[in-house]
């Protein structure tokens, strides 16, 4: 049982940080905040992410492109450039490292108005790094697992920032039902999401990319906006004005 806790516990803090953090801030810029708090989640991202840390502006810089080329050839993470979903997220891995490492020219329109905190990624994007969260995570498995068939988690906690990433933009333009018809394959995968913190209404994202609530029907709640309406409220960001399309 303290195996399954730790993965929903891990599942849910990483999941706060790439949908807020990565997301909702490095990628869209819904809300500013003081160079204090954004460290603290810089801090928060390298532990909840452990082996699996995503750089923040990398990140930010792909998922623009992302918007800007949906499905097409140039998108990074488009499930229809891949036959599947672990393929999806080996390519993901290859045009995130070649983002990251500055391979890959990225326009200038997608470069504007990024966190950045080079002497902190020059040790948490280290191998070292990864390693050393692998190291203990192995070690909170062998102490804490019950059967040897709980081992078979631990892929899934070693990459666990990576498959929340793919399990979204995999899904969301596979699977799901339409609010607002576009030209690309985007989906909500849940009614009522309890999984993604909102991040599973991918279509409504889609059509709506400057509103930073995902929601638009009734029973739709985006857990990730009422988070943010709260660190609003305590002061810990600050949101902008709502823009709808």
């Amino acid at each position: 049982m303290i195996i399954f806790a730790f993965l929903i516990i891990h599942w849910y803090v990483s999941l706060f940080f790439q949908s807020i953090f990565h997301h909702r801030y490095a990628a869209h810029g819904f809300f500013t905040m003081s160079k204090f708090w954004e460290r603290v989640f810089y801090v928060g991202c390298f532990i909840s992410q452990g082996s699996s840390y995503i750089s923040a502006n990398a990140y930010g810089k792909m998922h623009r492109m992302h918007h800007a080329h949906t499905d097409t050839p140039e998108d990074p993470h488009s499930p229809t450039n891949s036959s599947n979903m672990l393929l999806m997220m080996w390519d993901t891995r290859n045009n995130y490292i070649n983002v990251y490492t500055g391979k890959t020219k990225v326009k200038d329109t997608f470069t504007k108005n990024l966190p950045d905190w080079p002497s902190f990624e020059k040790y948490a994007h280290t191998f070292y790094a990864r390693f050393i969260w692998i190291f203990i995570y192995i070690l909170i498995y062998d102490e804490f697992a019950t059967a040897w068939w709980q081992f078979l988690f631990l892929p899934f906690t070693i990459l666990m920032g990576s498959f929340q990433g793919a399990a979204v933009n995999w899904w969301a333009h596979r699977f799901g039902y339409v609010n607002c018809k576009m030209n690309n394959t985007s989906k909500n995968i849940l009614p009522i999401d309890f999984v993604f913190w909102g991040e599973s209404f991918h279509n409504n994202h889609h059509a709506n990319p400057t509103n930073p609530n995902n929601s638009l029907r009734w029973f739709e709640v985006d857990a990730g906006y009422q988070m943010m309406r709260f660190l609003n409220k305590i002061r810990i960001i600050k949101l902008k004005s709502i823009q709808v399309n």
